[in-house]
């Protein structure tokens, strides 16, 4: 019974307001109609229905007897009016003769207007009731016409018999003119039923079995009858009219459906035949056959675009063929909005090659695409200018493909790490005169090299000049070493800066005629070979003095000194130089003018500067995922470079090649991506190394000095450890040139920080003099990372000396420091007069050193006149 009292009164409410209008004032006390038995609602309503039918044909009964009452005094008025006529007669015959008196002539004419006045009310009775007639006629008619399923009839009828009924001119609140709109109303529902059903019946669409079939006419078809229609009934057992699917079109447009019609006709087409055939499956997919009037899921069909264009054409074609073109049109409106873009981004989009490789048949899907719009314009379809436009625009969506497959490539290749690393060599040739030869030989900057080799021409080694080849690695490039030997002044570094032999004729490189970068921009350049100095020719030799000695001119001779390196890379450079180059290959196979790439032949200059986008993004997002892995910096700094110098290899050789036309040897533009591609490499080593040296600066103690902390012995062991650790792991990445100048840049970090702080000390007793003196040996016992023995990769021998002031310009200045504070006054201004240190220090320098060190008295006043009278004493000594 909790279930049948909601359903009750939500039954209760409904037929109210069908019947009544009326509503529950509180909707809250309603039940939720998707929780509500609905059934009793509906037995309701089916209840009232047959109620009011009854009614309807009830009153329809009683009022035919009205109607034959209204003729027959129809009738009566008729005599009337004649004997009124004859009575008129008489009185106007009566009225002519001269013995009537005036009062006779008074009555009859008041008679005759009483007479007029009726007769005229009779005629507009006999002309309302004879209008009412022809509209009772014309709905039985409709009636008989709706019997015999005759829908064109039905129509026209129904449309007089309005038509009929607006003419009466009688009020419609009268009860015939009701009765007769009741009547015209229950018509016209019965007439739409019968299109409705013609219409299900000549059109039919099997969802679950995947079949459509539209007939054009059916002969013998038989409709259920109204149940509370006599005449209905009457009929029921009678054999069925023929259906036609254009009356049913007309009875459809009658009722203003067509659109409805056609939307609910694409909503079981799709489900029963688009929707399967355009799911997609990586298997067999059904194939659509059209018969006569049957459209169905037939056989299999393979997975390629080019197919499901041939059976969407046998479907519209079909459709066109069996609809009317006015419900084409509407149809065109409803399904193209949805189905086009389904084509376009499920089935086109996806079938574009990313490259030359699937060409063919990616213009034949184009050529299908264009021969399956022309069969939709033929056959009256609007609507698919999206379609219309991506075959015209395919070569442009063929390039977007690239353009993302590319990038994906790229993005894809970053985010699985930098993988396995790989050893690769890099190869510099320079033009050198024997004594630069013999220089870079037994110099740190020239032993560095895995191999350092002669030109076959050269003809002999430099063994003549009593020297060996050294077998040790190269230094760091002279755009390195140049700027951190300005940086620090020192000689040391002066040797550094010229140990790759660059003579003075060569081209000043941009970092040098510019101000001079930190040390981080030097190191960042550490494979940066300046292009203009290392591509230079050698100079000519300028014409001899005629008594120039043989020796001498044999050392001026230049020849051809080749310097090996190996170092390490990831496995993200050789994936991008492939797709870089296979893209390439692609834009030349284009300009070759060949039919097999007609389609997207015009594509050639947008498929040449693909390189450039791909290499961007490379930039773009490789250092998150190269920082993610330890030494990643260095790495993509390796990358960046071998990148860079691939591509300038492969634009040597792209000029000159003989099967490459001359289109594609202009078009190719790397020259600007490989000079970025430089710099992107510069500027990671230069930000790693800024990363580390801020780290080491941390562990230092920050902006605190060294000499003011309570445990200044463990900052430096910290600072030492921590360049020992990116030592150990930068040793299997870098070049052993690029790791030294990396090293010896942090080193030198600390040998400025200890100078700095202990030069800031206003006064240095004894004790805390070996105590700092202390801290630069433990601070200089990194020297055992520059050996040449570790940096050659040959045996150790006792007498090697450290080669860390090469690569650290203040690794001397430490050390000297560290002599002067242990020293007395008489070893200091030994260490002035007779050694090195006015070399790294300046004479104030020195001076404020002595005070802070030594007790003001007379000799050491002395010690300081004589050492500032002598400013410069090692240009005496070489004078």
């Amino acid at each position: 019974m909790a279930t049948v009292a909601p359903a009750q009164q939500l039954s209760d409410a409904i037929l109210d307001f069908s019947l009544c209008s009326k509503f529950p004032e509180d909707i809250a006390e309603l039940p939720p109609v998707s929780d509500t038995d609905l059934q009793p609602a509906i037995d309701g309503l089916s209840r009232t229905k047959h109620e009011l039918e009854s009614q309807l044909h009830r009153i329809n009964e009683e009022t035919r007897d009205d109607v034959s009452s209204w003729v027959k005094n129809a009738k009566t008025l008729q005599e009337d009016i004649i004997r009124s006529k004859t009575i008129a007669n008489e009185i106007v015959r009566q009225s002519e003769a001269p013995d009537i008196s005036g009062e006779a002539i008074q009555d009859a004419e008041a008679t005759a207007e009483f007479l007029n006045r009726e007769v005229q009310y009779t005629r507009q009775l006999s002309d309302i009731l004879r209008r009412i007639c022809t509209a009772n006629q014309l709905l039985s008619k409709v009636e008989i016409a709706r019997n015999e399923r005759r829908i064109l009839d039905s129509l026209r009828l129904l449309e007089q018999s309005w038509a009929a009924l607006d003419e009466v001119g009688v009020s419609k609140t009268c009860r015939v003119m009701r009765i007769l709109d009741l009547r015209s109303f229950e018509l016209k529902s019965d007439v739409h039923d019968i299109v409705s059903n013609a219409w299900k019946v000549l059109v039919r669409v099997d969802v679950d079995a995947g079949k459509v079939t539209i007939y054009d006419a059916i002969d013998g078809m038989q409709t259920p009858p109204r149940p509370s229609d006599p005449k209905c009934r009457s009929h029921a057992s009678t054999s069925g009219e023929n259906l036609n699917l254009s009356e049913a079109v007309v009875g459809l447009k009658a009722y203003k459906e067509v659109d409805e019609r056609m939307e609910q006709l694409w909503r079981n087409l799709d489900a029963a035949i688009v929707s399967p055939r355009m799911t997609s499956s990586t298997t067999s997919m059904p194939a659509i056959k059209a018969s006569a009037d049957e459209l169905q899921l037939d056989g299999q069909s393979d997975t390629s675009a080019i197919s499901l264009l041939l059976d969407l054409e046998r479907v519209f074609v079909f459709l066109a063929r069996k609809l009317p073109s006015d419900l084409i049109k509407s149809l065109s409106d409803i399904m193209m909005a949805e189905l086009v873009p389904k084509i376009v981004r499920r089935w086109l989009n996806p079938a574009v090659p990313s490259s030359l490789a699937g060409i063919s048949k990616f213009q034949d899907m184009v050529q299908h695409a264009n021969r399956f719009c022309a069969a939709l314009e033929e056959n009256g379809y609007s609507g698919f200018d999206e379609l219309v436009t991506w075959a015209g625009k395919a070569h442009l969506t063929w390039l977007e493909r690239c353009r993302e497959d590319a990038l994906d490539t790229v993005r894809t290749k970053l985010t699985a790490g930098i993988g396995k690393s790989k050893q690769v060599e890099k190869v510099e040739r320079h033009m050198v005169s024997v004594a630069e030869g013999m220089e870079l030989a037994t110099t740190g900057a020239g032993a560095a090299a895995d191999t350092n080799e002669w030109g076959e021409d050269w003809g002999e080694s430099w063994d003549d000049e009593g020297n060996e080849q050294s077998t040790e690695e190269p230094p760091p490039p002279a755009a390195e070493t140049a700027t951190a030997g300005e940086a620090g002044g020192g000689p040391a570094d002066e040797d550094g800066a010229d140990a790759w032999g660059w003579g003075d004729d060569t081209t000043e490189k941009p970092a040098q005629a510019s101000e001079p970068h930190d040390e981080e921009d030097a190191g960042a350049e550490a494979w940066g070979w300046d292009d203009d100095g290392a591509t230079t020719e050698p100079p000519v030799p300028e014409p001899k003095p005629p008594k120039m000695t043989a020796d001498k001119a044999r050392k001026e001779q230049t020849r051809e000194l080749i310097l090996k390196e190996t170092y390490n890379i990831s496995s993200m450079p050789e994936p991008v130089l492939a797709l870089v180059v296979a893209i390439l290959e692609d834009g030349a196979a284009l300009t070759r003018g060949e039919e097999e790439y007609s389609l997207v032949a015009s594509t050639a200059p947008g498929l040449f500067s693909l390189p450039t986008f791909a290499l961007a993004l490379f930039r773009a997002i490789s250092p998150h995922y190269y920082s993610l892995d330890a030494g990643g910096n260095m790495f993509l700094y390796n990358d960046a470079m071998y990148i860079a110098e691939k591509l300038s290899e492969f634009a040597a050789s792209w000029k000159d090649r003989e099967d490459l036309t001359r289109r594609a040897r202009s078009m190719l533009r790397l020259d600007n991506d490989i000079k970025t591609l430089q710099s992107f490499a510069n500027r990671s080593y230069g930000n790693e190394m800024n990363i580390q040296k801020t780290v080491l600066q941390d562990l230092l103690g920050g902006s605190q000095s060294l000499m003011q902390q309570d445990e200044m012995e463990s900052s430096i062991e910290s600072g030492t450890a921590r360049i020992r650790t990116l030592a150990a792991t930068w040793e299997p990445i870098l070049a052993r040139s690029v790791w030294s100048q990396a090293i010896g840049s942090l080193a030198d970090a600390l040998a400025t920080r200890l100078i700095t702080d202990i030069l800031d000390m206003s006064s240095i007793g004894q004790e805390e003099a070996y105590r700092v003196a202390k801290l630069i040996a433990s601070a200089t016992e990194l020297d055992d990372l520059f050996l040449p023995s570790k940096l050659g990769g040959t045996e150790a021998t006792e007498d090697e000396v450290p080669a860390t002031a090469q690569y650290a310009p203040n690794w001397l200045r430490l050390k000297y420091l560290s002599e002067v504070l242990q020293s007395n006054l008489n070893e200091v201004k030994f260490l002035w007069l007779e050694s090195e240190l006015s070399l790294y220090f300046t004479v104030d320098e020195v001076v404020e050193l002595i005070n802070a060190s030594f007790e003001d008295n007379g000799r050491t006043r002395e010690t300081i006149k004589e050492i500032q009278s002598k400013p410069q004493p090692m240009l005496g000594r070489e004078a």
